[in-house]
């Protein structure tokens, strides 16, 4: 039997899938022309703690019941670490966790192990966009004492996990290191990049689903590409201390991130919302373990299927309670499912032209929903053009609303209601 890979899942925080790019992420790039980079991932929920806690427990909010941030995983849940320790793996989690705290309860103290999710190695802040800034801070180690670090944030995060690398291992592990960036930092407003480093993006074009509309983008966007440039420099960082030590071939490692980014041109805050923006996330497979084994890298992918993705490649049974799909079955979907929250009480199904999403409001309990968005992406790619009520497309919101149904169904909810919106703005 061959030696099963260390697996090691390296996880951005708000980072839009069109800065993997030669200009901002070079060694990405070369990662993903040496593995795979699967142009047409998303989130299935556009908010840091709710994607979290379904990576976590491989299954949807009104399954684990993190709908929102600050609702705390609960600990009777299947987690994703549970089965790689059930499965003869060492497990370790290393930067910003998301899923312990009760509103703002563990912002400055060590989060316990039974809100950790079975994770054995510890070295995390459950609120590191409080506990830190781009330049210093706290996490806690496993018994809740404090580590302080100074020094770029993304660097510090990375020399923790090469320590780890470096360390002594009976066993096959799975690392889950976890940045912060390009998150913008909850304490200055800012995206916080090392110093001087924005400067080289000042004449980026903006995409074009933010391009002109109203927003904060024009003053944040280049410090934002230097938080990318900078996850860039330390994923390479790891790959070299893999090559240098003999480890690189037995090591499989998956890059991407929870959400987008739109930069408040779509409501009030970063993400929270159906845009593409918001939903597309980056997604490279990579490492001298990986087969090539997961199909066709243009097909629908959700950040759902990770979970029992990575237990497959590394040998261990799917728990039953997962709801994603595993890559290396190459099975094609025809829609990628998303809730949405925070900015209300949403549904959306993608897929490979259109995006489709219902809302309640704020109402999380409830089955009945109204139309919010139709885009058509191939005639409109910066989502500028809102098709909800259009006569000329009513024929494809049924279809997607059929979809929407569908997808709703299966994932355990309810039998959905759904109404028209009489009227809804243009974007």
């Amino acid at each position: 039997m061959s030696k099963r890979p260390d697996i090691i899942f390296i996880f951005s925080d708000q980072q839009r899938a069109d800065t993997i790019n030669e200009k901002v992420t070079p060694n990405l790039v070369n990662f993903a022309e040496e593995g795979d980079l699967f142009d047409s991932a998303y989130t299935c929920q556009p908010v840091c703690g709710p994607a979290r806690a379904c990576l976590q427990t491989g299954a949807y909010p009104n399954k684990n019941g993190c709908v929102t941030n600050g609702i705390p995983m609960k600990k009777e849940d299947v987690h994703l670490a549970d089965a790689f320790n059930e499965g003869g793996y060492d497990t370790a989690y290393i930067g910003k966790w998301h899923l312990a705290s009760k509103g703002l309860q563990y912002r400055k103290k060590g989060v316990p192990e039974e809100l950790r999710g079975g994770y054995k190695y510890w070295l995390a802040a459950d609120l590191l966009e409080f506990s830190s800034t781009g330049s210093g801070g706290s996490l806690w180690d496993n018994d809740c004492k404090e580590v302080r670090f100074e020094g770029v944030r993304a660097d510090k995060m990375t020399d923790y996990a090469i320590d780890y690398i470096k360390s002594e291992h009976e066993k096959p592990y799975f690392l889950f290191l976890s940045y912060l960036e390009p998150h913008h930092q909850n304490t200055s407003g800012r995206f916080e990049c090392p110093s001087g480093e924005a400067a080289k993006f000042k004449d980026m074009p903006y995409p074009v689903d933010i391009k002109g509309l109203p927003g904060d983008y024009v003053f944040h966007y280049p410090s934002y590409l230097a938080c990318c440039e900078s996850l860039d420099k330390n994923v390479a960082r790891i790959v070299d201390e893999l090559k240098r030590s003999g480890k690189y071939d037995n090591t499989l490692i998956i890059y991407t991130s929870d959400h987008g980014c739109h930069f408040r041109t779509r409501n009030l805050e970063y993400k929270r919302s159906c845009h593409i923006g918001s939903t597309h996330i980056p997604l490279i497979v990579f490492g001298g373990a990986y087969k090539k084994d997961m199909g066709d890298t243009s097909r629908l992918v959700s950040l759902i299927d990770l979970p029992p993705t990575v237990l497959t490649a590394a040998g261990i049974k799917v728990p039953e309670e997962f709801q994603g799909e595993a890559l290396q079955s190459g099975k094609e979907k025809d829609c990628v499912f998303l809730h949405i929250s925070e900015s209300g009480n949403g549904r959306c199904i993608i897929t490979d032209r259109y995006t489709y999403s219902v809302t309640s409001g704020m109402n999380y309990d409830t089955n009945v929903y109204k139309d919010d968005y139709l885009y058509d992406m191939q005639k409109d790619p910066g989502e500028r053009k809102n098709l909800i009520n259009s006569p000329e497309y009513a024929e494809v919101k049924k279809n997607m609303r059929e979809l929407l149904r569908r997808e709703m169904l299966r994932t355990g909810e309810k039998e959905p209601v759904f109404k028209r919106r009489i009227f809804k703005k243009n974007i």
